[in-house]
C-alpha cells in the first residue's frame, strides 16, 4: 500500500487511522456476527448497541443532560437549513440569522424562501473577515430563535465566544468545529454538525436539541421533517446510514481514548499556533486572511503574493505527501483545515514545509 498522505482536507476530512483500521477489521463480520454492518439490519440488536453507545459516548464527551435530545439524521447540515425554520419559525415568527460566510448565508436563504428568516447581523460587506461585535447584533424581540455558524470552513473565522440571546433560543450550525474544544450545551436551543469533519464521515448529521422545543413543533408539517418524529423513534424512523453511525461511535471512543474534548481543545490550540506563528513570521509572504482576532482554529487560509506562487505551493506541497490544501474554489488562496485528526507531528511537518518554500521563493 502506497504511504498515506498528511489530509489538510476541508470535508470530508482526516480521520484517525486506529479508527479506521478498526472498522477495516471488523468490515466484513462485526463481532463474529457473520455480518458487515454495511448489510446489517438497522433493528438489529447489534446496531442498537452501536446507535446508543455513541449517543451515551457523545452525551458524556460534551456534557449533554438529559433536557436533550440526540439524533442521527440524513440530508448533511444543507437539509437542517430547511428543518429549522419549518420547525421553530413562522412567519409572524422568524428566525434571526448573524451572516459571517458562505454556509452562514446559504442557511438563510433556506429561511427567506419559507419567508421565515431575517437578517441580525453580517460581515459580508467587509468579506467575511470578522465575527460581528455583540453590539452589532439585532435580534428582532418577535425571533423564533438566533443562529449562527460556529466555524467558518471557507473564510477561516470561528466563535470564540457566543452571543447572548436572553429568552430567544441559539441554534448552531457547528459542523466544522464540533468536539474541538469544550463548549456550554445549555446555552443553546439546537446544535447540528455533519459528521465529516470532526465525527466520522459523510452521510449522517448529529442534532442536539431540547426537548422542549420540538414539543412546541406544529404536527402539520410533513412527518419525516418534523424532530418529534426522529426523537419518539429513536432516529429509526426510516433506515439510518447504519455505517456512519458506526463509525461515529468508532470515532467517539477513539476522542474518549484521547482524554476526551478538553484534551483534545489543547492541541488544537497548539496546532492552530504552529501554523498562526509561520503567517505572522512571514506576514508579507504568508498574509492571513482574517482579523486576528477572530481566527479560526479550525480553518487557516491565507494567501501568497501571487497565484503563480499558490500554484507552486500546492503542486509542491502535493509532491511532499500533504494534500487538501487548496482554497475554496470562491475565494482561492490555501486553506489549512486542522481537524481533530490532523496529529500535532503532521502539523509540524507542514509548518517546516512552509518555512522552507518561503526562504526559497520569498
Amino acid at each position: 500500500m502506497n504511504p498515506r498522505k498528511i489530509n489538510f482536507n476541508p470535508g470530508p476530512g482526516a480521520l484517525p487511522l486506529s479508527v479506521l483500521e478498526k472498522a477495516r477489521d471488523q468490515l466484513v463480520s462485526y463481532h463474529n456476527t457473520g455480518m458487515s454492518i454495511l448489510e446489517m439490519s438497522h433493528r438489529s440488536k447489534e446496531f442498537e448497541e452501536i446507535l446508543d453507545g455513541a449517543k451515551r459516548r457523545l452525551r458524556s464527551l460534551l456534557k449533554i443532560s438529559e433536557q436533550y435530545d440526540i439524533l442521527f439524521l440524513q440530508g448533511g447540515a444543507t437539509h437542517q437549513f430547511v428543518m429549522i425554520p419549518l420547525n421553530f419559525a413562522s412567519t409572524d415568527r422568524p428566525g434571526a440569522y448573524i451572516i459571517t460566510g458562505a454556509w452562514a448565508k446559504k442557511a438563510y436563504k433556506e429561511a427567506k424562501i419559507l419567508s421565515r428568516g431575517v437578517v441580525a447581523a453580517s460581515t459580508e460587506s467587509e468579506k467575511f473577515v470578522r465575527i460581528p461585535k455583540e453590539e452589532e447584533i439585532r435580534v428582532p424581540p418577535n425571533a423564533a430563535y438566533l443562529h449562527i455558524t460556529s466555524n467558518n470552513t471557507i473564510f477561516g473565522t470561528q466563535y470564540e465566544s457566543f452571543p447572548q440571546t436572553s429568552s430567544v433560543p441559539l441554534i448552531a450550525d457547528m459542523s466544522s468545529d464540533i468536539m474541538s474544544r469544550e463548549i456550554d450545551v445549555n446555552r443553546f436551543g439546537l446544535i447540528y454538525a455533519g459528521a465529516q469533519k470532526n465525527l466520522g464521515p459523510a452521510g449522517v448529521t448529529v442534532v442536539i436539541v431540547r426537548k422542549d422545543l420540538i414539543q412546541r413543533i406544529d404536527e402539520t408539517i410533513s412527518t419525516p421533517l418534523r424532530y418529534q418524529t426522529h426523537a419518539a423513534e429513536n432516529s429509526l424512523y426510516n433506515t439510518p446510514p447504519t455505517f456512519s453511525i458506526y463509525m461515529v461511535d468508532l470515532y467517539l471512543e477513539w476522542l474518549e481514548s484521547y482524554g476526551g474534548v478538553s484534551a483534545m481543545e489543547h492541541t488544537n490550540n497548539n496546532k492552530a499556533q504552529i501554523i498562526y506563528a509561520l503567517l505572522d513570521r512571514f506576514p508579507e509572504f504568508y498574509r492571513g486572511t482574517v482579523d486576528e482576532d477572530h481566527r479560526s482554529r479550525m480553518n487557516i487560509t491565507f494567501r501568497l503574493p501571487s497565484e503563480e506562487l499558490e500554484a507552486l505551493f500546492l503542486a509542491e506541497s502535493k509532491k511532499s505527501g500533504f494534500v487538501g490544501l487548496k482554497g475554496h474554489r470562491s475565494v482561492g488562496g490555501i486553506r489549512v483545515s486542522l481537524y481533530n485528526a490532523i496529529t500535532r507531528n503532521e502539523t509540524t511537518k507542514l509548518a517546516e514545509f512552509m518555512k522552507v518554500f518561503c526562504e526559497q521563493h520569498g
